[in-house]
């Protein structure tokens, strides 16, 4: 990443313990075990500066925090995970609280930017209202199995284009927690185009975009269409 100078960087969801709530029940030092390991994490974004940092993870009220990080002004929570599933890998709503109901558009660097956390990108409706605030980038980190892969990049596609905004996904890869990851990390356009998947022998992708091209998106269709 330090080679190819990027600007900004997504990990995937909490990305620097192993996947806490692939078994149940809740365990208070599992917990703040991955807390701890993401506060240390975090002491470490300034070797990926002057990149902005965006990621998720877990917080001592029980949430999954989204954040940003740069070199500028530090760490900056901006959206809590709202939507939570709890089956079998995924006991999320077993772990944590969902967060406020809260889609608020944040400032990245010269980027206005949404979250979806992994399960949010399919509550459409809030791709839809991230366009008529005019983001230009929706980032989506994940942690989602390779047996879905075609599904989640199906439904980046759709949030690209109901957001007229690049959409952005990072995902755990690889075999952990008992389960097998599906890494496939993305960058759509925002008329649905996939313009970069990783790979286990590519893990990562670095494209210059043209944020232009989200502000033009929000005048053509589907986004202009009147509620």
């Amino acid at each position: 990443m330090a080679n190819a100078q990027s600007e900004l960087v997504l990990l995937p969801e909490m990305p620097f313990y192993p996947w806490i709530a692939a078994t149940k029940p809740f365990a208070t030092e599992k917990w703040e075990a991955a807390v701890e390991a993401h506060s240390s994490w975090l002491k470490r974004m300034s070797d990926l500066a002057p990149a902005l940092v965006l990621s998720s993870r877990p917080v001592a009220q029980r949430r999954n925090e989204g954040f940003i990080w740069d070199e500028e002004s530090g760490y900056r929570p901006v959206h809590d995970k709202y939507y939570l599933p709890d089956e079998a890998g995924f006991w999320e709503a077993t772990w944590y609280a969902r967060g406020d109901l809260d889609f608020s558009v944040a400032q990245a660097g010269a980027a206005r930017m949404g979250f979806a956390i992994c399960t949010e990108i399919w509550f459409t409706e809030h791709a839809r209202a991230y366009a008529r605030q005019g983001i230009h980038l929706l980032a989506c980190p994940r942690a989602t199995e390779r047996s879905t892969v075609d599904k989640w990049i199906a439904g980046g596609r759709a949030a690209a284009v109901m957001a007229g905004a690049f959409c952005l996904s990072s995902n755990r890869s690889g075999e952990g927690s008992g389960l097998d990851w599906g890494g496939n990390a993305w960058i759509i356009d925002p008329d649905g185009q996939v313009l970069g998947l990783t790979s286990r022998e590519d893990p990562f992708i670095t494209l210059d975009l043209n944020l232009e091209q989200a502000e033009a998106a929000k005048s053509t269709y589907p986004r202009y269409v009147s509620e």
